[in-house]
């Protein structure tokens, strides 16, 4: 059989922008995650589901390197993930627990201070656009400190918004949010998907699984997959 050269790019796998590979973490006897493997291509997004204590949380700090892997492999783009690979640092945007935000800074003063770090064109209109989509201009001039705990979830979110991402990983991003902020989360991870970025969510929130997931990932006992497919 002869294929033309649109069949056999066709044909050709997408490189994933994250792999991860028979991942195992323990913490001294507890086995948590063992033998996890997951792929995610551009325009995807993965649902990490399951139970509290089966893994979830685990799989994403190990992806980005807050906590180490015991065994396995994890890449982006096909490259080693590593917290300190400028690369990897410039690609992978993450919402994992309440960020520890400088006391001494502001709410534009950190999204200031992000987008400029990462060479965002134009950081100022850039800041002032996230700020309004998370609605907390008026906030703006606040230490974080003094935001409510929805507030302080909304400029966690707004920390990867303002700054380049080829790769969103999640941990629970509905939480403290009221309804309304839910419907806005949902509809801009869709925009995300949409033009091309990965995404990986851990998340107990129906409406993130129902209107963001393409591929729903369910993990039971040691982060082993029992419904879904890691690739």
């Amino acid at each position: 059989m002869v294929y033309g050269w649109g069949t056999i790019t066709s044909m050709a796998r997408k490189t994933p922008v994250l792999k991860i590979a028979g991942l195992r973490k323990a913490f001294g006897p507890v086995v948590i995650v063992d033998g996890f493997n997951l792929e995610v291509a551009a325009g995807e997004a993965v649902a990490l589901t399951g139970r509290n204590g089966a893994g979830k949380s685990t799989v994403l700090r190990c992806l980005i390197g807050v906590d180490r892997a015991d065994e396995g492999t994890v890449e982006v783009n096909g490259i080693r993930a590593s917290e300190t690979n400028p690369q990897i640092r410039r690609d992978v945007a993450t919402v994992i627990d309440d960020l520890d935000f400088f006391p001494d800074l502001s709410v534009v003063e950190h999204l200031d201070l992000l987008a400029r770090a990462h060479g965002i064109p134009d950081p100022d209109a850039a800041v002032d656009e996230v700020l309004a989509e998370v609605q907390l201009v008026p906030q703006s001039g606040q230490l974080p400190g003094t935001l409510s705990s929805g507030q302080r979830r909304r400029l966690a979110l707004a920390t990867a918004f303002v700054r380049p991402r080829k790769l969103l990983v999640l941990d629970e991003p509905e939480q403290r949010l009221d309804t309304e902020g839910l419907a806005w989360l949902a509809d801009r991870l869709v925009a995300e998907r949409d033009r091309g970025l990965a995404i990986v969510m851990a998340t107990h929130e129906p409406l993130l699984v129902e209107k963001v997931a393409t591929r729903v990932v369910r993990l039971g006992d040691r982060g082993r997959v029992i419904e879904g497919s890691g690739e």
